[in-house]
């Protein structure tokens, strides 16, 4: 019986990466570049094309998986819709209140991102309702005709609602909702009730504006991607990525699109633990290096760590319960990850100090590298590594991306080489490491930053320049093994294809735990499964459930997840809640207070997840494209080992027995590079295994 064919898409800061699954099982691969001006353009042209080279009709495609940066984007680069925000009086500036917590302790100078609604586009409502659910103040329906005059004048594009105490009874946003949609039908409006109904003013409005600030955006390309491939013949259903690593239907998507803010990353890391897994490995550090930046993330027992403390924006690049203050709080769960702005089109650059930098400025697709020959003036990290012989010097993706190495050199030699005084390879030399240590900040914010040591994990790399940086960043760190997997550079394409379909929501709980009651527990946690279950449609069936209790001291601000087991809700099982809440809070902060202190729940979650893609043993990738002959290539590999000539070889050529480096293993995807001191061989899955001398 033959596979069902889906296809999936990642849109890169530099290339657009499409995979499909075919008749036989096995994976075919495509690289566009990305086309920023409209990334749907490159979606739908390397589907066509991919489809069109494999002989595969667009009716014959079931399911279309998408992972995109339109959200995130809206909000790094401040061009989210119009927003208003209706709040309830008196709460006007939570946005700008925010919390008592800054990133940088000792920068008297820091200024905190502009809140996405200015001052002038909040509005007050008379209402109030008490954190018992009891109105206080009922609803001000004057108030409300007014507020929703001054919003008709401020000609908005979405609104955002969140009144104090709504997760409690959620009356007056309801019918403060309803008179929206019919005042501005085209307008996008989110109730905080909807999207985050739990307790925490300033998380709730945030998340609450973020999710109708990126609203219409999100709706109109996701919406138009969907028509253009139906015009292309694509019938297949789109399903996107959404940032806690499960993919979901685009119409939800389409109401809720601050749950794919980070959806590309998740994509990433969902492909990877995958491979681990098949490679037998259960605990590793992952590493995906794009064009634009590199991501890190932690997988421990087998288990990919996720959190619901996540910052966007304003120069934030990971999650923490320790550093926040720097972006816009999204309060829903996302895989955690690092991200840094280190990449392969990252800019090269020196601060006002004279100090070389990398990034996170990054030519992108358009113009480029300056080796690209598409107008890149300004030398890049890609650059530099065509210098060094890491990349191919002629073109990359099999061909299809001509290289000019005069550009790199002239670039490189020009402004970065005179400046330091060196060598065109020293300093090539140099941008290589600056942009590892970047990448290596990276990883420590995933392991070392909290706890634990690199070295007892392996590395996943991929991405387009996973493989050239991952083997010399492991070294670095002392991490023993590295595995490059098949198609590495489209892996966050294929983890798309292997995703499960998934969909969690929550619901404030605010209770001291021994004051808890089963009936209570057991309906809220019914009434939040057969809503998640509802959300799954024809995976329903198939669905596994998992419940949180989100718990803490009676004395803390914020909370720990807690497992609920399967069954009923009885006596015993709320009685056990403390013991495990205990046990998470000595894993997360070596400490517990060992039953002196209540516990408390704050709020409950229900995810429903069915599987929809493939075991890792179906990353079978048929590139269909030839592997060149053994040849040999000068490379630098810095001023202890200088310019060494390399092996340049096909993953084909590797085996199962290791083979010492230096090597460069050159594929459709992507380049792996193979340092002096560590050996490389190929697994019965077709891995690149990279191992070090002495480990």
């Amino acid at each position: 019986m033959s596979a069902a064919i889906r296809i999936a898409a990642d849109i890169g800061g530099t290339f657009t990466d499409i995979a499909v699954t075919l008749p036989d099982g096995t994976i075919a691969t495509h690289k566009v570049l990305s086309t920023p001006a409209d990334y749907a353009a490159a979606v739908v042209d390397g589907v066509r094309d991919l489809l069109a080279s494999r002989g595969v009709k667009g009716a014959d495609v079931s399911e279309v998986l998408h992972a995109c940066t339109v959200a995130t984007n809206s909000i790094l680069e401040g061009k989210g819709a119009r927003t208003a925000l209706v709040t309830t009086r008196g709460f006007r500036d939570v946005l700008e209140l925010r919390r008592v917590r800054v990133p940088k302790l000792y920068d008297p100078l820091w200024i905190k991102p502009p809140p996405l609604v200015p001052r002038d586009r909040r509005f007050e409502v008379t209402e109030r309702v008490g954190h018992d659910g009891e109105v206080i103040t009922p609803l001000d329906e004057a108030d409300l005709d007014r507020a929703i005059a001054a919003i008709g004048k401020a000609k908005v594009e979405a609104i955002a609602v969140c009144f104090l105490h709504s997760y409690a009874n959620p009356d007056h946003e309801r019918r403060v909702g309803a008179r929206l949609r019919a005042a501005f039908p085209e307008a996008f409006v989110t109730l905080s009730v909807d999207i985050l109904p739990e307790i925490r003013e300033y998380e709730r409005t945030s998340t609450t504006v973020v999710n109708a600030y990126v609203g219409p955006s999100v709706k109109a390309y996701v919406g138009a991607l969907a028509k253009r491939l139906a015009r292309d013949g694509v019938a297949g259903r789109l399903m996107v990525m959404q940032s806690s690593g499960g993919i979901l239907d685009a119409p939800t998507v389409m109401e809720q699109p601050a749950r794919i803010v980070e959806c590309g990353p998740a994509a990433g890391v969902i492909g990877a633990a995958r491979v681990a897994a098949a490679a037998g490995m259960t605990d590793v550090l992952t590493l995906d290096m794009g064009g634009t930046t590199a991501k890190a993330s932690l997988i421990e027992a087998g288990k990919i760590a996720h959190t619901d403390e996540y910052e966007v924006g304003g120069g934030i690049s990971l999650s923490s319960r320790l550093v926040k203050g720097a972006g816009y709080a999204l309060k829903l769960p996302v895989i955690d990850i690092s991200e840094v702005g280190a990449g392969g089109g990252s800019l090269v650059r020196f601060d006002r100090g004279g100090g070389l930098k990398v990034g996170p400025e990054s030519a992108g697709a358009v113009p480029g590298p300056a080796c690209y020959g598409l107008g890149g003036v300004e030398p890049t990290v890609t650059d530099a590594n065509v210098i060094l012989g890491f990349v191919n010097p002629k073109a990359l993706a099999g061909g299809t991306v001509p290289i000019d190495a005069g550009k790199a050199r002239s670039v490189i030699e020009e402004k970065v080489a005179r400046r330091l005084g060196t060598s065109i390879e020293a300093a090539a030399w140099s941008v290589f490491e600056v942009a590892s240590s970047t990448m290596i900040r990276a990883l420590k914010a995933v392991s070392t930053y909290r706890g634990r040591d690199p070295r007892e994990f392996g590395l996943v790399a991929f991405g387009g320049n996973g493989g050239v940086f991952g083997p010399h960043l492991a070294k670095e760190l002392g991490i023993a093994r590295v595995i490059v997997p098949p198609a590495a550079g489209v892996l966050s394409a294929i983890g798309l294809l292997v995703s499960d379909v998934a969909f969690g929501r929550s619901h404030g709980y605010l209770r001291r735990t021994l004051d808890a009651t089963p009936a209570d527990v057991g309906r809220l946690l019914d009434g939040l499964a057969e809503e998640v279950l509802a959300k799954l449609g024809s995976w329903r069936a198939t669905a596994t459930l998992t419940r949180i209790a989100s718990m803490r001291y009676t004395s803390q601000a914020f909370e720990l997840p807690v497992g609920i087991p399967d069954g009923p809700v009885t006596a015993a099982v709320l009685a056990a809640l403390p013991a495990r809440f205990e046990a998470e809070h000595q894993s997360t902060y070596g400490h517990n207070f060992r039953g002196t202190v209540p516990t408390e729940i704050v709020a409950l979650s229900v995810t429903a997840t069915a599987p929809a893609g493939g075991s890792a043993e179906t990353l079978r990738v048929s590139s269909g494209r030839g592997e060149a002959a053994e040849l040999t290539r000068a490379a630098y590999f810095g001023p202890r080992h200088g310019r060494i000539a390399t092996p340049v070889l096909g993953r084909a050529a590797l085996s199962s027995a290791p083979r010492p480096g230096p090597l460069i293993v050159e594929e459709y995807e992507g380049t792996t590079v193979v340092p002096p001191g560590a050996a490389a061989s190929r697994d019965a899955i077709g891995n690149i295994r990279i191992t070090f001398s002495g480990n």
